[in-house]
């Protein structure tokens, strides 16, 4: 085969270490014992060309005690692989006694290399990642064109998973980028949605919402999934939890801010060192709420109880979502609360559904028996509240009471200014339940 008709590898393809998926990818390691197993040889890999003109093994599969295994590398020009890319050898070796060239090659006796099944494994856009590889230390001369096709297959599989790995890591590579730049705070804006009395309709407080840059189009949810795959959650909620705090003195006195954290800041004790650093500040921690958001497991709640506990010393605990969260009632009492966040998927057309009422009715009860407030999140209609206020509920959120809004124009809703809320977040995505909108709790994402 002539060096013209092959696209070789292209140079920096495989610039850096393997991610740990791929290493371990059981995917390919079945593809290579199928290989081994429809042949009957002994050994089967897949290899990569790296930058120094080097082949690197990846995955070998074998019975046999070798030398050499995944991560071993050569120079390319020492192995079967890239003679047979070059076009110096066959594809299908029957016999490496056959091909003289084979003789220059150190691993033919070292090994030895009877026959030998070799084909380029590519990417869709054509260009050349490494190979894929059968051997057997006995020459076969019962092997075939057949058996090369079926080589071929397995290799096509093995190369789906190799670009889909390397997707994924590029993916989260920019994942990284785009976090990394949020990390200082300066690019998150805080939104503030206020919280009513359902009884008198007096604003009661505020909960914070983050809103990130939209060049993405991702919501803030996203941004928070991205940040949890990387690695780098806390610190991206701790950025929005500062971004967050620095809003306090907007909210009118007499008034609570709500911030949400995941069960994993609170364990880092970032959130505490945070607290300490404000509290030197003279800040007035009253009237401060933290929302522990249940879209993550709790490795250990006894922990947990600990990290709230202390917290408790200077500022308020919301267990948000109540109802639909991982934990359900279990843990509420242990926690000790000092406000109950009703998710809003029990406010939906609360006035029509008996069950979303009796389980309403049930959290009502349990706020009083545990002496906390309750929050309806999701009030969108007046049959809504009024349903909520019937039942007893203590607070209502929604956009029939407020959307989120800029800090200023929340402070002078929150003063009865307003006349409307003339300057909503307009970040946000209207439509009511839509999976996109960026009506999200600022740290609601991690889960």
């Amino acid at each position: 085969m002539a060096v013209a008709e092959i696209q070789l590898p292209a140079p920096g393809i495989n610039t850096g270490p393997l991610s740990d998926e791929l290493l371990h990818d059981e995917a390919i390691d079945r593809v290579l014992a199928a290989v081994r197993g429809h042949l009957g040889l002994e050994i089967a890999f897949v290899s990569r060309y790296v930058d120094g003109g080097q082949r690197e093994l990846t995955h070998v599969h074998t019975d046999l005690e070798l030398p050499m295994g995944a991560g071993f590398r050569e120079p390319m020009e020492e192995s079967y692989c890239w003679h047979i890319l070059e076009g110096r050898l066959p594809e299908l070796i029957l016999d490496a006694v056959d091909h003289p060239f084979t003789k220059t090659l150190a691993i033919t006796d070292f090994l030895p290399v009877g026959c030998h099944l070799n084909v380029p494994l590519k990417l869709s856009d054509g260009r050349v990642w490494g190979s894929f590889c059968a051997l057997g230390r006995e020459p076969d001369r019962t092997l075939g064109a057949r058996d090369l096709n079926v080589v071929r297959a397995f290799a096509s599989l093995a190369a789906e998973r190799i670009e889909a790995s390397m997707a994924e890591e590029l993916e989260l590579t920019e994942a990284r980028a785009r976090v990394s730049e949020m990390l200082d705070g300066h690019a998150i804006t805080i939104f503030h949605q206020p919280i009513h009395d359902l009884a008198t309709g007096e604003p009661m407080g505020v909960e914070c919402l983050a809103r990130f840059p939209n060049t993405t189009r991702r919501g803030p949810d996203q941004w928070f999934e991205d940040a949890e795959r990387v690695g780098l959650g806390v610190e991206l909620e701790m950025a929005a939890v500062r971004a967050a705090l620095e809003t306090l003195g907007h909210v009118p006195g007499g008034k609570y801010v709500a911030i949400n954290a995941s069960p994993a800041t609170i364990l880092s004790g970032a959130l505490e060192r945070e607290l300490d650093v404000i509290d030197s500040e003279q800040v007035d921690l009253g009237r401060l709420v933290i929302e522990v958001t249940e879209h993550q497991q709790v490795p250990d709640f006894t922990v947990l109880s600990r990290k709230l506990a202390r917290l408790k010393e200077r500022v308020r605990i919301a267990i948000d979502d109540v109802g639909t969260g991982y934990s359900g009632l279990r843990h509420i009492v242990d926690l000790q609360p000092d406000i109950l966040k009703m998710d809003m998927a029990l406010t939906r057309d609360i006035h029509r559904d008996p069950a979303r009422r009796a389980l309403t009715g049930a959290l009502v009860q349990l706020a009083r028996d545990i002496g906390c407030k309750l929050v309806a999140e999701g009030i969108e209609t007046v049959e809504e509240r009024d349903a909520m206020a019937d039942l007893g509920v203590h607070y209502g959120q929604g956009y029939f009471f407020a959307r989120p809004l800029p800090v200023v124009a929340a402070q002078r809703h929150m003063l009865g200014l307003a006349e409307d809320d003339a300057a909503p977040d307009l970040s946000a995505t209207e439509t009511r339940g839509d999976p996109t909108s960026n009506d999200q709790p600022l740290l609601a994402a991690n889960g």
